[in-house]
């Protein structure tokens, strides 16, 4: 404020001014969910009239990580308690202070886009691009993901070319182009994931998504995602994010094995993963499971039979979910890259070691965050319908 309107405002105001706008933002888009909500099945798996029905309707569901900080109860001066919300269902406040992290909590994150794209006879890339088959590439991916993918600890695939690995790759590969995304709306908050759901449908029907004649839900294996698609997405083709799937065969390849034959190996399963044909590759870890044995209550999560049994069981879990031929043929997206790529701009401003809110100041924050990052700008007319019910009076005064 000080910077581009000269004004001298403290930050404490703007704090204030802050946090009851996103209030009154959440109230608009609660009375909008149950709205939705109150209407017939067959309006709801509709569009609102004057809708723009986009050719492809994407939605997609993460989380994000933010510092919540509950003050104790307070008496108020009539009494009641001026206490923060109790944490959502499932969540501990985080009041014990032994506990390392104890503030961290999840935000939801839901995306919904428009896209466009072509649909083909065939399959437009039936060979995978060179680039998963770079083992320094696929070697640092995999470790980023380390945190959710187990991973056994074996030296990264030397830069010497892949020839060491006995792949010889062409000079030049096939290339994938995805949809091409026209719109995008997000929409965030500290609620349960059984109460965003709803939050989520309520603005893909308010954008015309299930009019749509070609749909998708596109997410990681993490069975929050999957409950909200069965929920109010089921209209919509499940699609597993091809990189986490990556991630997964990755570690079971190279489980218990050198890394040059780890590398043949992956390299011969993310061929088939990226046709299509997952069951080969369960077939073949099957085999590999039964030759180091089932995992034992010993096993770490990194040793070769935890690795492959986990391995195993997320691409049997979502094997209904990695059908990227069809997927590609249909021109819909096979990565959840943007959503991920929306909860790491949440996390910009919500996110940081130094960085606390109280449930209601992070709900309200995450809401306007939402508004700011979405193609249609909502504020724009959120200003002019507020500005139309003014008054002239104001309803409050200066404490003195």
């Amino acid at each position: 404020m000080a910077k581009l309107a000269e004004a001298d405002v403290s930050a404490k105001q703007v704090e204030r001014v802050v946090k009851g706008i996103g209030q009154e933002r959440c109230a608009e888009r609660d009375r909008a969910t149950a709205t939705y909500q109150s209407l017939p099945l067959v309006q709801r798996k509709g569009a609102p009239a004057g809708a723009c029905v986009p050719a492809v309707a994407v939605v997609g569901t993460d989380g994000g990580r933010l510092q919540i900080r509950d003050r104790p109860a307070a008496a108020a001066t009539d009494g009641s308690s001026m206490a923060s919300p109790p944490a959502p269902a499932g969540e501990t406040a985080g009041t014990d202070p032994t506990r390392r992290g104890r503030h961290w909590r999840e935000d939801k994150i839901g995306l919904l886009m428009t896209m466009t794209s072509e649909v083909s006879a065939a399959d437009p890339c039936p060979e995978i691009p060179e680039g998963f088959l770079d083992p320094t590439r696929m070697g640092k991916m995999v470790r980023e993901l380390r945190k959710s993918v187990p991973v056994a600890e074996e030296p990264a695939p030397p830069a010497a070319g892949p020839e060491t690995f006995g792949e010889v790759l062409p000079e030049s590969g096939p290339t994938w182009k995805p949809p091409t995304v026209e719109h995008k709306r997000l929409v965030a908050s500290r609620r349960p994931w059984e109460d965003v759901g709803p939050l989520v449908a309520a603005a893909a029907w308010a954008m015309g998504l299930f009019a749509a004649s070609r749909r998708a839900f596109v997410g990681d294996g993490a069975e929050n995602n999957w409950s909200i698609w069965r929920a109010h997405f089921s209209s919509f083709v499940p699609v597993l994010d091809f990189i986490h799937a990556l991630s997964y065969v990755y570690a079971a390849a190279h489980a218990g094995r050198d890394s040059a034959t780890g590398w043949r190996c992956y390299a011969r399963w993310i061929r088939w993963v990226w046709q299509g044909q997952v069951a080969l590759v369960l077939r073949e870890l099957q085999e590999q499971q039964a030759e180091l044995g089932a995992p034992t209550a010993q096993d770490k999560e990194t040793s070769p039979r935890q690795v492959v049994a986990t391995a195993v069981t997320y691409l049997r879990n979502n094997a209904e979910r990695m059908r990227y031929d069809e997927y590609r043929r249909q021109g819909l997206p096979i990565t959840s890259s943007y959503v991920e790529s929306a909860v790491k701009q949440f996390n910009q401003r919500v996110k940081g070691t130094e960085k606390f809110w109280s449930e209601e100041g992070a709900e309200a924050i995450l809401q306007l965050r939402a508004d700011h990052l979405s193609d249609d700008q909502p504020l724009v007319a959120f200003w002019e319908r507020r500005q139309a019910q003014q008054t002239g009076q104001r309803p409050y005064r200066r404490a003195s």
